[in-house]
């Protein structure tokens, strides 16, 4: 279906929902604009020029962009220093490069909101036996479920006293896991129960997803490590590939070793004229989250009228931009993901079928028509065919587009069920 064929009583539909929304996209809107303040000064801090985004080739030594995108990273973040590279392929690299830094033979990592999001677990060695996983190294695991979806404090404090974890990982995004987000003032909560516990653990925050959603991030509340992808938040839809790690200064360092190799670290690394993009993006994120944001919004709105179950709610508090539906019926997930990938500005004409995704354990079926490959920033939803069925959505480079994306998903599902 093309966008100028979604029916009137689906526009209808929207318009309604927008009418109630007008007070929670006011608060959306405030936040993008107190986030893109702290971008701009921090640019102008550090004055970026148009000699920054010159790019550099081979080893990429003395590579000015890259440099001052880092000191950028850091002070917009709040950290002492960061490491933003096109060379990490993905969230996942980036945090299990966070986790190696913080850790050793021997050492334990415990997870305390329940079971990391799926591809990380093969990483950490909880899934499968893969070589070079921090099982295969010697490291331990265990792990602190949640109370009700939320942090369980008491367990962690106590879990924290008795085994004195060397790293501390927390997911802030629900993952494909029916719990909300994270909050900064629940992220603050736990690092201060970890430290009251166990002082020398290191809490490594998982970002993914919750970048400039809040006027804070993880390491302004006390995280010791925060991780994420450019192609999802703080690329603002234009880096093209490549993932973050900041926080405090030896552990980033010892992050650049796991990237690279010890001796080199963060000094090598080429830009292949990618550093306007990177800075580019970093400038509109803000914004661009809030558009991902409203799309969210919108989505939980128009579902809750239909009789779906979402989370969050329309007017609940949000702390990543994923949206989630139960759509109870494995038709349903499929419909609607085809009908947010034939309202997508590329590839619009593929249909998506579930597929055995590696690094997950059940067939995950992903409509994403997308610029820049797998970007969960632009509009895209998936979900793993399993009971009951829910889709994860996210993204929306503009509102206006996210919008017709879903009105697009929606009149998809409703056209089947008629």
């Amino acid at each position: 279906m093309r966008a100028s064929e979604i029916p009137q009583s689906v526009r209808a539909l929207a318009r309604e929902c927008e009418a109630l929304l007008i007070g929670r996209f006011a608060e959306i809107d405030a936040v993008s604009e107190e986030n893109t303040m702290r971008v701009i000064d921090a640019f102008q801090e550090f004055r970026v020029s148009e000699a920054c985004f010159a790019g550099t080739t081979g080893y990429g030594y003395d590579d000015l962009g890259r440099e001052t995108l880092e000191k950028v990273w850091a002070r917009v973040f709040g950290a002492e220093k960061a490491l933003v590279r096109i060379n990490f392929v993905n969230g996942t690299h980036a945090i299990a490069s966070a986790l190696f830094a913080a850790l050793r033979p021997g050492d334990t990592l415990m997870s305390v909101m329940g079971a990391p999001y799926d591809t990380l677990r093969t990483a950490i060695g909880i899934d499968g036996d893969e070589y070079g996983s921090l099982r295969f190294y010697g490291v331990n695991y265990c792990q602190v479920d949640t109370a009700g979806g939320g942090p369980d404090y008491e367990s962690i404090r106590r879990a924290c006293e008795g085994m004195r974890p060397e790293c501390v990982l927390i997911q802030r995004s629900r993952g494909y896991a029916s719990r909300k987000a994270l909050t900064l003032d629940e992220i603050a909560g736990i690092v201060r129960t970890v430290k009251s516990a166990s002082p020398e653990s290191v809490c490594v925050v998982d970002n993914c997803y919750g970048e400039f959603l809040d006027t804070r991030e993880p390491t302004m509340v006390g995280a010791d490590l925060i991780a994420g992808s450019l192609i999802k938040n703080p690329g603002g839809g234009l880096a093209p590939t490549g993932g973050y790690i900041a926080g405090r200064a030896e552990l980033v360092d010892r992050a650049a070793n796991r990237l690279t190799v010890p001796g080199i670290g963060g000094e090598c690394g080429c830009t292949l004229g990618n550093n306007r993009a990177l800075f580019q993006g970093l400038f509109l994120a803000p914004h661009t989250a809030a558009q991902a944001l409203k799309t969210a919004v919108l989505c939980a709105a128009m579902l809750e009228k239909l009789g779906y179950e979402t989370a969050p709610g329309p007017l609940e508090p949000r702390s990543d931009i994923i949206q989630t539906v139960t759509l109870r019926t494995p038709e349903n997930l499929r419909r609607f993901c085809r009908g947010i990938q034939s309202g997508s500005p590329v590839d619009s004409y593929v249909t998506p079928e579930p597929w055995p995704m590696p690094g997950y354990n059940d067939e995950v079926i992903m409509a994403a028509g997308a610029f820049i490959q797998g970007s969960s920033i632009e509009l895209s939803c998936d979900g793993p065919m399993r009971e009951p069925y829910m889709a994860f959505l996210q993204g929306g480079l503009t509102y206006e587009s996210g919008k017709l994306g879903v009105m697009n998903a929606i009149a998809e599902m409703l056209d089947k069920e008629a």
